[in-house]
């Protein structure tokens, strides 16, 4: 394989690998090595096993920071379809990652680089190679950053997920015949994980703070916290 194929592929992932051999394993599917008569460890399917665990846990940690209130069952919701194979699949074509995969002649010739659960499983194959050429810390900032649509929609998808900012206008208008107001206080992270805080206030005085993914993340907690405080179920 050109090496340039793989210079794309850094670009598009947003990483630039130290141990390019790494990423060139992960991009080998069995397939292609079993025609070599070669088997085992320089395919990528031992770090398709290491890039899932490392998916789960980069994912479970943004979703238990992201929803503090959500219950465990919701969250294991969530985590499901963000690291379903579907899911997986579309990012990886995002990326063009097919573009890049080492397949044998039988899978070339109907259309591997296309499959649905090669591109999944070369994609984790790939965040294993990101973790032991940089650490997790490289991971995570290429998981949030190649899976921010996904993690973003996880607000809309949350099961039984209240809609506090409502619950709190209703109260307001009936205990202070006035509407809460909600003010930003600040914004922090870099571009793909940014963490926005908002106050409310009623009557010119807070009520609650909240901190989020979103600034609409950050409202609901704030309302939340705000009908805590107003002893509101």
């Amino acid at each position: 394989m050109a090496s340039g194929v793989l210079e794309v592929l850094q670009g598009r992932l947003g990483y630039q690998f130290r141990q390019p051999a790494l990423l060139l394993q992960a991009v080998t599917h069995t397939s292609f090595l079993n025609e070599l008569g070669q088997t085992g460890d320089t395919d990528n399917e031992r770090f398709e096993f290491l890039g899932d665990a490392v998916l789960n846990l980069v994912v479970s940690e943004y979703l238990i920071t992201a929803f503090p209130y959500a219950t465990e069952g919701a969250l294991s919701k969530l985590r499901a379809r963000v690291v379903s194979e579907e899911t997986l699949a579309g990012v990886a074509r995002r990326l063009r990652l097919g573009d890049a995969l080492r397949l044998g002649k039988g899978e070339t010739l109907t259309h591997g680089n296309e499959k649905t659960s090669i591109l999944a499983d070369a994609f984790e194959a790939v965040l294993a190679s990101v973790y032991l050429d940089g650490g997790f810390q490289e991971a995570a900032a290429c998981i949030k950053r190649n899976l921010t649509k996904e993690l973003d929609s996880c607000d809309e998808q949350l099961p039984g997920r209240g809609d506090f900012k409502t619950d709190l206008q209703e109260l307001c208008q009936h205990r202070f015949e006035s509407l809460p107001q909600y003010q930003p206080m600040a914004e922090s992270g870099p571009d793909h994980e940014k963490t926005f805080e908002v106050e409310v206030l009623i009557r010119g005085i807070r009520y609650g703070l909240g901190s989020g993914r979103s600034k609409k993340e950050a409202e609901q907690v704030a309302a939340q916290h705000a009908l805590e405080r107003l002893n509101v179920g």
